[in-house]
């Protein structure tokens, strides 16, 4: 059973900011704003506080803003671990990596907007520059996830034994996530810079050989989806079994019940080409599923006091058939 003490709390409450300000960033790229600013950082528009500011600057600026504001919640994160918990200790550590990653996402997003890699911007620089974005973030989020969970009460991970295999199947589970991500975050860019007004125009544009590269790597993504989804719902259900624990099983069910959805959130962002608010519902959807990863795979993994497997478990060579 998870315990709540106010530091796991504060963590959580970051871990949710987190969430905010990345939806807030996708509303930058929908709507073009990423130039709002033009190529000033941390300026914007070579002004502290721009005078006669257009939309696109505000969506710009609050982004901005937002995204500042995690820099001290985070600091204050690892200083109140470094004073409360021992050194070593695994919550420092998160908590700390926790602030790295943001350091390097605020880079990230200035090197975005001061080589223009924004707005109209349709260049190969650009897709790579956001994958690279959308990798860093799944990290800040893994360390953020991390940091709450061990300073929930949740254990260490073990890896000896059936461990390593479990852990090895879940090392592949994420990598699968952290690929699909970045492939969903140049299909929505793909989407955002070349519009279209009916499903059949997309189709051909997606299939014509002429099309420009980011159109027809949309196509990836949806076929990823299939693939990653069905080894993560599978995954889920053999560790329920596993690890029949009332804890692992409901994040068991929790990923798969995400995955279900967000299958089905995918079909009908293409259905409806991708409206602004359906492509945020999905991305929320895709950082939820790599959070009840994180969880699912750290409550599996956790040590336990005695050796093997709960009771009621199967063998781990026999459920995943080595």
């Amino acid at each position: 059973m998870l315990k709540l003490n106010r530091f796991a709390v504060f963590a959580w409450g970051v871990l949710a900011y987190i969430l905010l300000v990345i939806l807030w960033g996708a509303v930058v790229r929908a709507t073009g704003a990423g130039a709002g600013c033009g190529s000033h950082w941390p300026l914007c528009n070579g002004e502290v506080i721009p005078h006669a500011p257009q939309t696109a600057t505000l969506i710009e600026l609050s982004h901005r803003l937002t995204s500042g504001l995690a820099l001290p919640l985070i600091v204050a994160l690892a200083i109140w671990a470094w004073r409360i918990y021992p050194r070593g200790h695994r919550v420092r550590k998160g908590a700390g990596l926790s602030v790295v990653f943001l350091l390097t996402e605020a880079l990230i997003g200035a090197g975005l907007v001061r080589f223009e890699l924004v707005a109209d911007n349709a260049s190969v620089a650009r897709a790579l520059f956001m994958s690279i974005h959308l990798a860093n973030t799944f990290v800040l989020i893994a360390t953020l996830t991390a940091t709450a969970w061990w300073a929930s009460g949740g254990s260490s991970l073990g890896f000896k034994g059936q461990e390593s295999k479990l852990a090895f199947a879940f090392a592949v589970a994420l990598a699968a996530v952290m690929v699909l991500g970045m492939s969903g975050a140049v299909a929505a860019l793909g989407d955002t810079l070349f519009p279209v007004r009916s499903l059949a125009e997309g189709l051909r544009q997606d299939f014509s050989p002429t099309a420009h590269l980011l159109i027809r790597l949309r196509l990836l993504h949806p076929t990823i989806a299939i693939v990653a989804a069905g080894y993560i719902i599978t995954l889920s259900a053999i560790v329920s079994l596993l690890r029949p624990d009332g804890l692992t099983k409901s994040f068991a069910r929790l990923v798969i019940a995400l995955n279900v959805v967000q299958l089905l959130v995918g079909a009908l962002n293409v259905a409806l080409l991708a409206p602004i608010w359906l492509q945020l519902v999905h991305l929320l959807l895709a950082d939820l599923i790599w959070i009840a990863l994180i969880l699912l795979a750290s409550s599996a993994l956790a040590q336990r006091a005695t050796n093997g497997a709960p009771a009621g478990a199967l063998s781990l060579n026999r459920a995943l058939k080595v």
